[in-house]
């Protein structure tokens, strides 16, 4: 088995990806604040990124000036940035989910995809309650130099059952709403492709979880700032692509009739005509 990242290798991966997916975030932040559209998808993106960012700071104290602190503040360190995982990822996934959500038509579609939103935050409920039974359970951790909770077999099952059937939600999500739109083919599959991205994640979070349930150490923790990273890269990828096609062609604009009024949808986002 290969020894795994240095300190030093970590610290870099701990400090390029979040920039890396902080940048993304405040373009797309930028694109939606320029035409007005800010929604609650793109508070859940910001939200994310909060989260990275602190994830990045705790990972940088704890893998840096652990030596310094007392012990409590190191427990304390692996905690915050035990959770702000959790925040980047699930938060990252509310953000595509109500980015379908504004696509989705008043009733029946909204109502469903708002009770996935629920049942996502019960499932981030679980998860965060799952890290402090863990480890309080068996809390000799707390003396180690560089303190780390063994998570285990049960937080490794859990985030890989949870994870894979968070992002098939998503990527089977905008059917909802693209049978009923009129979409060209290319359009349909554009669109397919974008949400679709969701499985990268899916690739991510299951070699963290690999990593959870063998090794742990400085491989667990690399991959966490990748899962989280990428996480909110791709929440962000379709505002981000729409941006970039709304630059090479005007024709993306489809419209759909409903019950009253009508409503154009350019790919990404939704605008409703009086």
């Amino acid at each position: 088995m290969s020894p795994g990242p240095t300190v030093v290798q970590t610290q870099v991966v701990n400090y390029v990806l979040p920039i890396v997916a902080s940048v993304v975030t405040s373009f797309r932040l930028y694109c939606r604040a320029r035409r007005s559209l800010l929604w609650i998808d793109d508070a859940w993106a910001a939200c994310a990124m909060l989260f990275n960012i602190t994830l990045m700071i705790c990972s940088a104290l704890y893998l840096r000036g652990y030596v310094f602190h007392p012990r409590w503040a190191k427990v304390a360190l692996y905690y915050t940035l035990s959770q702000c995982f959790y925040g980047v990822v699930w938060c990252s996934r509310l953000s595509i989910l109500f980015t379908v959500v504004r696509l989705a038509y008043w009733g029946t579609q909204r109502r469903i995809l708002i009770c996935v939103a629920i049942l996502f935050g019960v499932v981030w409920g679980i998860l965060f309650a799952q890290v402090w039974w863990t480890c309080e359970s068996n809390p000799s951790w707390k003396q180690l130099p560089i303190p780390q909770c063994p998570l285990g077999r049960d937080v490794a099952i859990a985030q890989i059952v949870t994870d894979v059937l968070g992002d098939i939600v998503l990527i089977l999500a905008p059917f909802l709403i693209i049978y009923r739109a009129t979409l060209t083919t290319a359009q349909r599959v554009r669109v397919i492709c974008l949400f679709s991205t969701s499985a990268i994640t899916t690739a991510v979070s299951l070699t963290h979880a690999y990593f959870v349930f063998t090794v742990g150490e400085l491989k667990e923790a690399v991959a966490a700032m990748f899962e989280a990273s990428i996480s909110l890269i791709v929440a962000n990828l379709s505002v981000v692509v729409t941006f970039f096609l709304r630059m090479l062609a005007d024709d993306e604009t489809i419209s759909r009739p409903i019950d009253s009024g009508s409503t154009t949808i350019e790919f990404g986002i939704v605008v409703e005509d009086p």
